[in-house]
């Protein structure tokens, strides 16, 4: 089997995911904006890597970079919210995972690395963790631990869980088979590193207890699904390539992507009918 180019256009084989509102908002916003980043791809996919890979001072120090805070005046407002012992655990749990940077000196840490390739590429032998390889499946370079320093050990665990879990979906995003794809794709494991990061920041989970909506209605979940973090960034990555195909965008505007996305989930997770991340409306995105 050969691995594909880096940026070979892969054909579509379902039916385009439609987000009306935010399409109508790139539309207009889109004629407005001056393009930034160069054509040159890999200056591109550099600057795409660059605001998580190359600083985090302390577990709490996340870069800004590509993701700047929602201006959501609906969740700039701080709720005063008590945590159950219960979500109390299972954050304390949470945050224990975020905190464990990737080490590949670690045996698991490199067994994990190495199933996630198999997943991807089933009929292709690994050479080695560190290969040109690494970059078919949208890796900054030959080295993916690099890649891992701005988010830590969990960006490989939600990758690693997207594939087992939901497949079909994995796949679909991975190969780009879905929707009238740009000619200049984002990265596939970089921009997984991007969704979690952004999920880290949207719900605060540095934090001793969130006071935004969707951070509340989150833990809610969580303290009953510890599982939902995992399954909130397969619906999350969903929603990122939805909105990529949307927009009909390309690599200089992934940060618009990641913005619209996170303000679309925000709007989701504070629906009062969301008791389960099963009743997030973009739940229904996932393919198992």
């Amino acid at each position: 089997m050969r691995l594909r180019k880096r940026r070979q256009c892969f054909p579509s084989c379902s039916s385009l995911h439609r987000v009306d509102e935010d399409e109508i908002y790139w539309r207009q916003k889109k004629d407005d904006e001056e393009l930034e980043w160069s054509y040159n791809s890999t200056h591109v996919i550099r600057q795409l890597a660059q605001c998580f890979t190359s600083a985090m001072v302390g577990p709490r120090a996340w870069l800004g970079g590509l993701f700047n805070r929602s201006n959501n005046k609906r969740n700039e407002k701080f709720i005063d919210y008590t945590l159950t012992p219960p979500q109390e655990q299972v954050l304390q749990r949470l945050q224990e995972r975020l905190q464990t940077p990737f080490d590949e000196s670690r045996p698991d840490h490199q067994e994990s690395l190495r199933a996630l390739w198999h997943i991807a590429f089933p009929d292709v032998a690994l050479n080695g963790l560190i290969s040109e390889q690494w970059k078919e499946m949208g890796w900054q370079g030959p080295n993916p631990s690099t890649d891992f320093r701005g988010c830590g050990f969990i960006s490989l665990e939600n990758l690693l869980f997207f594939a087992r879990t939901y497949p079909a979906s994995f796949r679909r995003l991975l190969f780009k088979q879905d929707g009238n794809r740009a000619t200049w794709e984002y990265p596939f494991a970089v921009a997984g590193i991007n969704v979690s990061f952004m999920l880290i920041q949207m719900l605060d989970l540095f934090s001793d207890k969130p006071r935004c909506l969707p951070g509340i209605n989150f833990i809610r979940i969580l303290g009953e699904d510890e599982q939902a973090f995992d399954v909130l960034y397969c619906i999350a990555f969903e929603m990122m390539d939805a909105q990529w195909l949307a927009m009909h965008a390309s690599y200089m505007e992934f940060n618009e992507v990641i913005k619209v996305t996170r303000r679309q989930l925000e709007r989701e997770l504070s629906l009062e009918d969301v008791h389960r991340i099963q009743d997030l409306p973009a739940y229904n995105l996932l393919y198992q």
